[in-house]
């Protein structure tokens, strides 16, 4: 089983993410996503930042991958992704089917990203069939929902062409929309929102009447308010799931990789924190903490 950090989700300066990347290349971690998959006016760091830094953690051992846009609205989005997709050196990451047009017309391998929706096999083997060579699971996807999509023979017959990777730990990425809800939280349009999102390294909190964290707001990304921690089920993955990925946050996120390599075989297990949640895995509501 290997490890990947997904993309930085949140609106971090420049610095922070320079500093983040530089632990990125001197820890244990199997595989690095970079690129700004959330919102288009994100810019600390450009794309010649991101080769930079994808050529130093590729000498550091780590595989890189670059993640695209979830939701493309401008003609300058796109040609971001024709970038992305001509990088000559890195696999994609695809978050939105534009990108995997772009990628099989160059005859390109790819990743289906975990927003693209993928909840049956015959959906999977077309994916297979366009180029894809890994497939991060939906995050509303159960353990015997893959179990059973993995276990039918058309896909069994090819299982060897891709690999299965899962979002085990971070503020789930529920829904993206054209509005930005942290400028709208501030009280600001979208187009003047003045970047507000940077003051928020974790995203913007709500919670509900009664004090329950329901969501994050994170610009034009809705997240769960509950942390998503996967690492009490991790030795149950073993034959279907190949990489386990962890979201970046602001603190700690090394920490909690060597706290998840210590327990692939359940030899290490980790309390959960009260806003920690695992139901989606379980087959349960998503906001649900099962311990058993």
């Amino acid at each position: 089983m290997q490890f990947s950090l997904g993309p930085i989700l949140y609106y971090w300066p420049k610095q922070k993410m320079l500093e983040f990347y530089q632990q990125a290349a001197e820890s244990a971690i199997d595989i690095v996503y970079l690129g700004e998959a959330v919102c288009h006016k994100r810019r600390e760091f450009t794309f010649n930042d991101y080769m930079q830094t994808a050529h130093l953690l590729r000498e550091a051992g780590k595989q890189v991958c670059l993640s695209t846009m979830t939701l493309l609205e401008a003609p300058s989005e796109l040609r971001e992704l024709q970038r992305y997709c001509d990088n000559g050196d890195f696999l994609i990451e695809a978050n939105d089917v534009g990108a995997i047009s772009l990628l099989n017309e160059r005859k390109l391998p790819f990743i289906v990203g975990s927003a693209i929706s993928i909840y049956n096999q015959h959906a999977l083997k077309q994916m297979i069939d366009l180029g894809m060579q890994r497939w991060v699971l939906p995050v509303e996807l159960s353990q015997d929902g893959l179990t059973s999509i993995l276990n039918t023979d058309i896909i069994q017959q090819q299982r060897s062409a891709f690999e299965v990777e899962l979002f085990a730990f971070g503020h789930l990425p529920l829904a993206w929309s054209a509005r930005c809800f942290t400028a709208r939280s501030e009280q600001r349009h979208k187009d003047q929102c003045e970047l507000c999102c940077i003051n928020y390294p974790n995203g913007r909190t709500v919670d509900s009447q009664d004090g329950q964290r329901l969501f994050i707001l994170n610009g034009i990304q809705t997240q769960s308010g509950a942390r998503y921690n996967l690492i009490n089920q991790l030795p149950y993955m073993a034959d279907n799931v190949d990489i386990v990925r962890l979201s970046p946050q602001s603190e700690h996120t090394f920490t909690w990789l060597e706290q998840f390599r210590n327990n692939v075989q359940g030899e290490a297990p980790q309390p959960l924190a009260d806003n920690d949640c695992n139901g989606y895995w379980l087959r349960l509501a998503g906001l649900v903490q099962n311990t058993v």
